[in-house]
């Protein structure tokens, strides 16, 4: 026999072909209804049943898929929303790492929940559905068997009902044959025409019961197997969307926590926040502003001797500690260092109502040089100042520029207790020298500057006990 292909003869095509232009035939004159149709009332049950259960199951798939899609979408818009928490929040605000550990805990339990959900309930769905193709396809076939067994039994029932015309038509070529042919003719030709009739009818009472056994095979298993499929939607309903209703309720549980904990973060940072700039603004209402360092510049000039002319004025007007202090500047509004600076007491001998006397720069310098006891005289007879203020980026005391921390700009002395509430604020007693120096950064807090303890960094020559100082609970030296 010839070959049409792999695993494909010429024969076989043929009988495929021969089956689907019989079936053609049968579905017309079924619909034509000059053919009856084999029907069964409870298989056409159970197939409505299975389109149905087919229909809701992959709608659920469906919906299942698209309800992991927007958990990992929420995920992923949870995540960059703590990303940007974290990017924000500042290495010494309060609850820096809970707040780090609360990020990454989120995370986690986001990923914990999809790749659940996935587990226990996607993977059960398509379980469940991967039954399906197989079973439609069986009911496909019991349905073409079904019309292979009306046409053979249409068959065998056409011949059964042209057994009596075919011998009618046997009897009318006798008497013709009788005239041509002798008797013993006639009946061979009798025999013969009977014989290929019961031989058709044999071969299609064969074909009936053959094509009658494969149909009853497959629909007796068909028969059990959709009534059970379709009361085993229940079961899986129910397994799938407890899985997810438990996944869910923990999911949020643990949720709920992290944001209870995160808020609780918050708060305690916004209480921090408020208390220090509440305790700043009543210290500031407390306590009166410190001295300015600005060097007065509205000396009059009646109250400054010249020490260099040729005699000296001994009407002086100087007398209260205030404007001695304006006249440790000079009368050109600058201040010089490097001049020898008045002794801080007055001499046991001198009287407390000395007149008390001011410098100007430019004859002193050349009266120090020229008239070396005439200077020392004036001093004799000149009063103690009290101590010159001294300006941003100067010192004072017995410590030159070589002893001061990197940044220093003035000296200032406690004149209240302050305790520290931060890690990097500088906690201050009353009476203790501080050294100012200049912000790590170029923001700087109003009202605060930024030192270390003149006594630690004369010990120890290191900036690591600095910090933060409410500038009202000091005054300049």
């Amino acid at each position: 026999m010839a070959e049409m292909g792999k695993g494909v003869s010429a024969g076989k095509l043929a009988s495929n072909v021969q089956k689907k232009i019989t079936r053609a035939q049968e579905k017309v004159l079924q619909k034509l209804g000059k053919a009856d149709e084999t029907k069964d009332v409870q298989f056409e049950e159970g197939v409505n049943n299975f389109s149905k259960q087919l229909g809701e199951g992959t709608k659920l798939q469906k919906d299942l898929r698209a309800y992991l899609t927007a958990v990992k979408a929420m995920h992923e818009a949870s995540k960059r929303l703590q990303d940007c928490l974290a990017d924000m929040y500042e290495p010494e605000w309060y609850g820096k790492e809970e707040m780090d550990s609360i990020k990454e805990d989120t995370d986690l339990l986001w990923t914990d929940f999809h790749q659940k959900l996935v587990d226990h309930a996607l993977i059960s769905m398509d379980t469940y559905l991967a039954q399906f193709p197989d079973i439609k396809a069986r009911i496909d076939k019991r349905n073409r068997k079904l019309v292979d067994y009306d046409s053979a039994r249409h068959h065998f029932a056409s011949l059964q009902k042209g057994k009596k015309k075919d011998e009618v038509k046997i009897a009318k070529p006798v008497s013709l044959l009788e005239k041509a042919a002798p008797g013993w003719a006639q009946g061979i030709l009798s025999a013969h025409h009977v014989a290929q009739t019961n031989l058709s009818r044999s071969q299609a009472e064969e074909e009936l019961g053959r094509a009658q056994k494969v149909f009853e095979e497959i629909n007796v298993d068909l028969q059990e197997e959709l009534p059970s499929l379709w009361n085993s939607r229940v079961g899986f309903y129910v397994n799938t969307f407890q899985s997810v209703a438990r996944l869910q309720d923990k999911f949020h549980r643990e949720m709920a926590k992290l944001c209870q904990s995160l808020n609780e973060v918050m708060t305690k940072l916004e209480e921090q926040n408020q208390s220090r700039w509440a305790k700043i603004s009543q210290l500031r209402n407390k306590l009166p502003p410190p001295p300015k360092v600005t060097p007065s510049k509205d000396l009059k000039q009646e109250n400054i001797i010249d020490l260099f002319d040729d005699a000296l004025v001994s009407d002086v007007n100087v007398t209260s500690p205030a404007q001695v202090r304006r006249a440790a500047t000079f009368n050109d509004g600058t201040f010089h260092p490097t001049l020898p600076s008045p002794p801080l007491l007055p001499s046991p001998h001198q009287k407390p109502s000395f007149p008390q006397v001011i410098l100007t720069s430019s004859k002193y310098q050349g009266f120090h040089k020229n008239n070396p006891k005439i200077k020392k005289s004036c001093l004799k007879q000149t009063p103690a100042f009290i101590t010159a203020e001294t300006l941003p980026g100067t010192t004072n005391g017995s410590s030159d520029d070589s002893e001061m921390p990197p940044g220093f700009l003035y000296k200032v002395k406690a004149m209240h207790d302050y305790a520290a509430t931060d890690q990097d604020e500088l906690e201050i007693k009353a009476g203790e020298v501080v050294l100012v120096i200049t912000y790590d950064s170029e923001e700087q807090d109003e009202g605060w500057l930024l030192g270390i303890k003149e006594a630690y960094w004369l010990q120890n020559k290191d900036l690591r006990a600095k910090g933060v100082f409410p500038e009202n609970f000091t005054q300049k030296l």
